[in-house]
């Protein structure tokens, strides 16, 4: 294949053709997607393990590369929840008549194509059509090689089911692989109304640079909890720990604690077995080195500058110590990517501070930074978490994929 433009133009063709697919019908379509999924789910975790076998064991991506039964499972769930979402296009915002007869309406109306770049997460593939289908987008997808055969299947599947109920199986579409084809669709302004990377923070940033079609940024996650002095110390160390450990390879995973240094070593002393059951790396700043030193914290490294500020998306995390609020404020604001924060305390001036001075995403009191997701939040899905302000923040899910549109109806008025 020498271009992927007409794949680009049976796409803008086809956008048209799902606009006019009804609400009752695009419910229809997610379900019948969704008991595709379920039948073939064998064929699916034979086709992933054929990726799963081509990735080493040690690399931390693995575990967002796998689907077994259960995250199948969960993958049909979600499919049923999007099913039920309301409708978030033909949205009425704006219903008027002017004094000159016109009748002006602003509704809600589908984005148009939507393109969406992504590594390792075939669950991504799933998520991102069922999110563009219920909301009348047509989707066009460019995973990572990581997970071409997961994806292959899985777009079959939703194709397949395009088909059962008579529709153009170009609303959703598997681009290939291959990087010779991506400056060709990061400038394909004429047929591609919006691009949304997903992924590493290098991938984020080359879609950044080199896109002439519009860009939404789902971000990568440095996310940082803050123990501050009065904060119930096992709580925050459980809290901490659920945040590393659960699934360290998500964007929504801790990569920083800040701790007050009056707690640090109470604080350290409770944090450390339960980091070292897990084989947590942990970078320290030299305060948090020394107490984890003589608490004999076996996988300890002294921490450089580049530690903070940095997306594990591993078994590892750093360590700072701060003299109060203000200082922790000021390092979140320095190493922040604008995604999640936490923070453990009882005092509720400083919680507050906390809630409306830190600029991320999602902010959270006396939680894990682990509940940043679209399902959690009650929205069935998302395709990422957006760390801009434009259009869309936080979980970009079912509500963001539409933009507006002014319908006018005159009588032959003229200006």
């Amino acid at each position: 294949m020498e271009t992927i433009q007409p794949l680009l133009e049976q796409a803008a063709k086809a956008s048209r053709i799902i606009r006019r697919v009804s609400d009752d019908d695009r419910k229809r379509l997610l379900e019948v997607i969704a008991v595709g999924i379920k039948e073939n789910s064998e064929k699916i975790i034979a086709e992933n393990k054929k990726d799963l076998d081509r990735m080493p064991d040690t690399d931390p991506k693995k575990d967002r590369l796998l689907l077994n039964t259960a995250r199948i499972d969960d993958l049909v769930t979600s499919l049923i929840d999007i099913a039920n979402l309301p409708d978030p296009t033909n949205q009425v915002q704006v219903d008027k008549t002017m004094p000159n007869g016109l009748h002006i309406q602003k509704k809600s109306v589908p984005l148009g194509v939507v393109g969406v770049i992504y590594e390792s997460r075939p669950n991504v593939t799933v998520d991102v059509a069922a999110l563009c289908l219920r909301s009348g987008n047509v989707c066009v997808l460019r995973g990572g090689t990581d997970a071409f055969y997961s994806n292959t299947i899985l777009v079959s599947i939703i194709q397949d089911a395009l088909k059962q109920l008579d529709l153009d199986v170009n609303i959703v579409q598997l681009l290939p692989t291959d990087r010779k084809y991506m400056p060709e669709f990061l400038s394909a302004k004429q047929y591609v109304d919006i691009l949304i990377p997903r992924g590493s923070q290098q991938l984020i940033d080359y879609v950044r640079e080199h896109a002439d079609v519009p860009v939404i940024e789902t971000g990568a996650g440095v996310c940082h909890t803050y123990v501050e002095q009065t904060a119930d110390l096992q709580s925050a160390a459980e809290i901490v720990t659920n945040a590393k450990v659960t699934r360290p390879s998500v964007c929504n995973a801790l990569d920083t604690v800040l701790v007050d240094n009056t707690v640090a070593t109470p604080f350290l002393s409770l944090l450390a077995p339960m980091l070292t059951n897990f084989n947590v790396e942990i970078f320290a700043d030299e305060p948090s080195f020394k107490i984890l030193s003589g608490l004999e914290y076996p996988y300890l490294v002294a921490a450089s500058e580049e530690d903070f500020g940095r997306e594990f998306l591993d078994f590892k995390c750093s360590i700072k110590t701060v003299e109060n609020a203000d200082e922790a404020l000021d390092h979140i604001a320095k190493y922040s990517s604008k995604h999640s924060e936490a923070i453990v305390s009882k005092n509720a001036e400083i919680c507050e501070r906390f809630l409306n001075e830190v600029d991320a995403a999602a902010v959270y009191t006396n939680a894990s930074t682990r509940f940043t997701d679209g399902g959690v939040f009650g929205l069935g899905a998302e395709i990422g978490i957006s760390t801009q302000k434009l259009h869309a923040r936080g979980p970009f899910a079912l509500e963001k994929l539409v933009t507006e549109k002014w319908f006018v109806k005159g009588e032959g008025q003229v200006r």
